[in-house]
């Protein structure tokens, strides 16, 4: 049969990744941490990265400007998405242990994401914090691979264990300038 065109099912696996919202400081600073990921090292695994924020359009662009986000971005409002994916809504107080994305501790990360919010250039609505993310990997014909609910705000999956499981080429997150073998 004909090729699909490109960026239409042409890729092997998408991993999309709902937020909990846009100015939560965990879901900030793991997008930090997507951002870091090269376009390349997701291009020569065949993989499309797609955040979902529960937002409106307008946010969009002040996040990526704010945490260096490239990639492709989506929003869903109405939360149809995170509902049809089982995303639940509420904290569990289960701690999956510290996670390598989050280097805010709760009150002054917290503190930040109010400035945030009363500061910001739309101040308004941002999604119910409530509402839990998750990660899932997706590819072919839409099946569902893998998924992860989160139970609370620091409970995303480590960025890396998701890039190994669809063959994407592993990620230093320290900050140190990473040395890449060409």
């Amino acid at each position: 049969g004909p090729a699909a065109p490109e960026g239409v099912g042409s890729d092997l696996f998408s991993l999309l990744v709902g937020l909990q919202h846009f100015l939560c400081y965990t879901c900030q600073e793991y997008v930090e941490d997507l951002a870091k990921i090269p376009r390349s090292f997701l291009q020569e695994a065949n993989v499309t990265l797609r955040v979902i924020g529960q937002s409106s359009y307008h946010h969009i662009e002040p996040f990526c400007k704010l945490t260096g986000y490239c990639h492709e971005i989506y929003v869903d409002p109405e939360r149809e998405i995170y509902k049809r994916l089982g995303m639940k809504r509420g904290e569990e107080v289960t701690s999956s242990g510290p996670s390598p994305h989050v280097r805010s501790n709760i009150l002054p990360g917290s503190m930040w994401s109010l400035w945030r919010v009363v500061t910001g250039p739309l101040f308004g609505f941002q999604g119910d914090p409530g509402q839990q993310g998750g990660t899932l990997i997706v590819g072919p014909s839409h099946y569902i691979h893998f998924i992860h609910h989160d139970r609370n705000r620091p409970d995303h999956k480590p960025i890396n264990s998701v890039l190994q499981l669809v063959g994407v080429q592993q990620v230093d997150f320290t900050g140190r300038p990473s040395v890449i073998h060409v």
